[in-house]
């Protein structure tokens, strides 16, 4: 008899005592991720100013800031693969398929190199910084308290957001759909290098494309 009780409530015991804990610290991590967030991009705009987005200094100030945050969260990153490349420059190249079509119909269309490689070496630090935490951190602390889909969209929803201070409210409705398909890919590759390719990937071509 005691046999038969201290099986199921062993075992009941375990799941209460492991999921709704780590539900708990998933919930916070959640919490502090987004305060996290919230005070990179007034920081940001703070640095900026005038300049807007086009501020060096506050893109700086920006990707640091989100880097130490997913650091603090506790995010760790591995080394890419050819996989998490290959994903992230084929959904890249369909991102930028229509806007490569409108920019070639455009006349007086020229390269402009003058500015581009610091404007490169921001834009690449500041995407990888995002994704770092948004589809590292946030993303990972997202899933194990809500699922996958909670994953994505709580990333999305937080990615559209942060651009709205620098880009305006019309930028919304794009960068959540852009969001929701960088958690996409964050779950088919199972890995932020992904995502985080085709994000500087697709940031970089907006030079040329604009």
């Amino acid at each position: 008899m005691d046999g038969t009780r201290r099986g199921p409530m062993s075992a009941k015991s375990a799941v209460a005592a492991a999921y709704p804990g780590a539900r708990r610290s998933d919930v916070l991590l959640c919490i502090a991720g987004l305060t996290g967030l919230a005070t990179s991009v007034v920081l940001r705009v703070g640095v900026a100013g005038v300049r807007g987005a086009a501020s060096v200094p506050a893109g700086l100030v920006f990707g640091v800031t989100l880097s130490i945050l997913a650091s603090c969260l506790g995010f760790t990153i591995g080394r890419p693969t050819r996989r998490d490349v290959l994903l992230g420059l084929g959904t890249a190249a369909a991102l930028c398929i229509t806007p490569a079509i409108r920019a070639l119909d455009a006349t007086g269309h020229a390269a402009r190199w003058s500015g581009f490689p610091m404007w490169a070496a921001v834009v690449t630090f500041v995407a990888v910084a995002e994704e770092l935490m948004l589809r590292g951190a946030l993303f990972e602390a997202a899933r194990r308290c809500g699922g996958a889909g909670f994953a994505v969209a709580l990333s999305a929803i937080a990615f559209g957001l942060l651009h709205v201070p620098v880009y305006g409210w019309r930028v919304l409705p794009l960068d959540v759909a852009v969001g929701a398909l960088l958690g996409a890919l964050r779950l088919a590759a199972d890995t932020v290098w992904a995502p985080a390719c085709c994000h500087v990937c697709a940031d970089l071509a907006g030079w040329w494309l604009r």
